[in-house]
């Protein structure tokens, strides 16, 4: 069944690809946005000058868990839905109509009702579960089985990803931690962008994207197979065991690189010097790091990607998930040279260059597996599939999500166990800050053995994908245009 995709390109691809960019970019400014305030709304004292919701820090972080966690998972049931019954387009905007409302009604909530924010909360988490795996799915679509110019897109997409997030601290941590304004402005400017990204689908999408998305996979699949259902072949099979095997992995790093919007969200508040002079950092400002970087890295990636392509050299993505892991666990690392830092006389705090650095290393670490994931996706998944198993894709930093929140958490209470204490006391580290020294460095030990056992699998995998990732009947010509979108986005 033909998609009807709108002929011409934009950096030698499909302009509907710079559709869907600025339509993710908005719906991610409105995510990082209220991300970047949720656990300091919480903790905030009710009677404080900016009031919030005076909850513990355990219970803020664990809350904060449990919502990414369920963010993360009802991709899954959006994914099904969207394959079987309202196609992508429909389910996208049907997301982004939660989600908006959801963000408004937050605003509302804080700080006088706590029922009423946890309303909030459901509505972004019903909504995302729309328009994360389908949005994704849809970049996929624009591209043939095997054009080699789909990890460029998804790279470009992913910078989509992180312009919104690099600004959405910026604007709804100023609102939202000045007690001028208050939190719930924060929420306000977050809802105004997720505004922003249905209005632009909405309008633009039939123009740009043609029939991409508007009909449910499943249907498509049974057309395209002439009105039979066939089941899944072993090549089919083989596949998604990848994806299976690949869950353990990519849930191990996501627990540890999302401690972002957690416990490193209270690092970097109460144990960093944020002090510029006079000036004093926010706290939130510091969740612009890694979509800063992403923005100047990603297309140093991709072109390197293209460039090993063209050598016969490009690693597998199993080979590049390991490289990801290795990186993020040299962050941990920065993190704790911030933790030993602090022992240098009452009252010492970790300076802003380790937590930036941290912030550094977790992007490239991210850069090999996040971007490189959402097009491996869609290379392994059927066509009547795609946007479930596109789902299964965010399950694993759902339960990465709710993982590292039980994590962040027992930062709180990890001094309480003798063997932690034992052990910080060891390393001339203060009771107060074994928390930090534990969850830390047990991440990047974590780190380094999954790394260690998929590097060991990485063969296996590979032949299951059955070279999946391997250009097929396109003479190299897309990554040629890829080379060419590469070299002008880096320019």
């Amino acid at each position: 069944m033909s998609l009807n995709i709108p002929p011409g390109t934009l950096m030698g691809h499909p302009k509907g690809l710079f559709l869907l960019f600025a339509t993710e970019m908005w719906e991610r400014f409105s995510y990082y946005g209220m991300r970047a305030l949720l656990v300091l709304t919480l903790v905030a004292a009710t009677d404080a000058a900016n009031p919030g919701f005076g909850l513990t820090r355990g219970n803020a972080i664990e809350l904060y868990g449990i919502y990414t966690g369920l963010v993360y998972f009802t991709p899954l049931i959006g994914g099904w839905i969207a394959d079987n019954f309202i196609g992508q387009r429909k389910a996208v905007l049907l997301g982004g109509v939660l989600m908006a409302a959801g963000q408004f009604t937050l605003f509302a909530s804080v700080p006088h009702s706590l029922s009423l924010f946890y309303v909030g909360l459901g509505l972004l988490i019903a909504g995302n579960g729309f328009f994360k795996p389908n949005i994704s799915t849809m970049v996929g679509d624009l591209y043939t089985q095997g054009d080699a110019r789909r990890d460029g897109a998804f790279t470009i997409f992913y910078m989509g990803i992180n312009v919104g997030a690099f600004f959405a601290p910026l604007i709804t941590s100023t609102l939202g931690e000045s007690a001028d304004y208050g939190w719930r402005w924060g929420y306000f400017a977050a809802g105004c962008g997720m505004s922003l990204s249905v209005l632009i689908q909405f309008f633009l999408a039939q123009r740009f994207i043609g029939d991409v998305g508007v009909v449910a996979g499943a249907k498509r699949s049974l057309a395209a197979a002439g009105g039979v259902k066939e089941p899944l072949t072993k090549e089919e099979r083989d596949r998604l065991r990848v994806v299976a095997f690949l869950f353990v992995f990519v849930t191990m790093f996501w627990l540890a690189f999302e401690q972002a919007g957690g416990l490193m969200n209270i690092y970097a508040q109460d144990y960093t010097d944020r002090l510029l002079g006079s000036f004093e950092v926010p706290a939130g400002w510091f969740q612009s790091l890694n979509p800063l970087y992403i923005v100047v890295f990603a297309p140093i990636f991709s072109w390197l990607w293209v460039k090993l392509s063209a050598a016969n050299k490009n690693p597998a993505a199993p080979v590049k998930i390991v490289g990801g892991m290795l990186l993020t666990a040299v962050g941990f690392g920065f993190l704790l040279i911030g933790v030993f830092q602090m022992q240098g006389g009452e009252g010492m705090k970790s300076s802003m260059l380790w937590l930036s650095l941290a912030y550094l290393f977790h992007t490239l670490g991210e850069l090999c597996i996040s971007p490189v994931g959402l097009s491996l996706m869609t290379k392994l998944s059927p066509i009547r599939l795609a946007s479930l198993v596109m789902g299964v894709w965010f399950l694993m930093p759902s339960v990465a999500q709710y993982l590292g929140g039980l994590v962040g958490a027992f930062s709180e209470h990890a001094g309480e166990y003798e063997s932690v204490r034992n052990f910080a006391a060891d390393l001339g580290v203060q009771l107060g800050h074994s928390g930090l020294l534990a969850v830390f460095g047990g991440i990047a030990l974590a780190l380094i053995l999954f790394s260690v056992a998929l590097w060991l699998l990485s063969g296996m995998l590979v032949d299951w994908m059955h070279g999946a990732e391997q250009p097929k009947d396109l003479n190299e010509t897309p990554a040629k245009d890829a080379t060419v979108m590469t070299a002008t986005a880096t320019a």
